[in-house]
């Protein structure tokens, strides 16, 4: 077996040791490669399953952490999907493959770039990157099927439970930013909301506005 092969058995194992099992999901982290999302000293780490450094300060998050969250969001083929927090845009990619459209947002303009020359270089075509403030979401593509947000908020955004359409599934990390945050699933319903708590989880801070970069 090739070293690229073994290296892709033990991701998908790792994936599915910490509870990521939906086949959808594991399908396509298998066929993006996080190798693609991560530069410079760290690219020799991407198949490990732990949060790595990108630009500005940021991370890419850790697979099994993109997995279940992945898998929480139950994303359908028809859905329309938001992503607030774009990052190295590796959850993007992922989300991509499961839904019919994928808008993601960023705060820093050089992510966002980053980001789309990937996109662009695996040939996904309906994932559109946005700099933007992302706790505002993306009024003029509302409401939306599925809305992940990977930085915490001590709440649930307003502006982004408002964008959620009746039926909809939020994914969020909810805490202070200097403590262990929850991994929350809000599903909008008729009559409101319906909050779940998945699982500790640590993010970096949901910020307003756009950073300087």
């Amino acid at each position: 077996m090739t070293n690229e092969a073994e290296r892709k058995m033990q991701f998908l194992f790792a994936l599915r040791s910490r509870g990521v099992t939906d086949t959808r999901v594991l399908n396509a982290m298998e066929r993006i490669d996080r190798g693609a999302f991560v530069r410079g000293i760290f690219a020799e780490r991407a198949y490990e399953d732990m949060p790595l450094p990108i630009a500005c300060g940021q991370t890419i998050s850790q697979p099994s952490v993109v997995g279940l969250m992945t898998q929480a969001l139950n994303v359908q083929p028809r859905d329309k999907v938001l992503e607030i927090g774009t990052g190295s845009g590796y959850q993007a990619a992922i989300l991509s493959l499961l839904a019919r459209r994928v808008y993601t947002i960023d705060r820093h303009r050089r992510l966002v770039r980053e980001a789309r020359q990937v996109f662009d270089a695996l040939g996904l075509a309906n994932v559109t990157a946005f700099a933007a403030d992302g706790s505002r979401g993306l009024p003029d593509q509302a409401p939306f099927d599925r809305i992940l947000v990977t930085a915490a908020a001590e709440d649930p955004p307003g502006p982004l439970l408002a964008e959620l359409r009746i039926g909809g599934i939020m994914v969020l990390p909810v805490g202070q930013s200097d403590t262990v945050q929850s991994l929350i699933k809000v599903t909008r319903l008729d009559t409101g909301f319906d909050y779940e708590e998945l699982r500790p989880v640590r993010f970096v801070p949901l910020l307003e506005g756009l950073g300087q970069d």
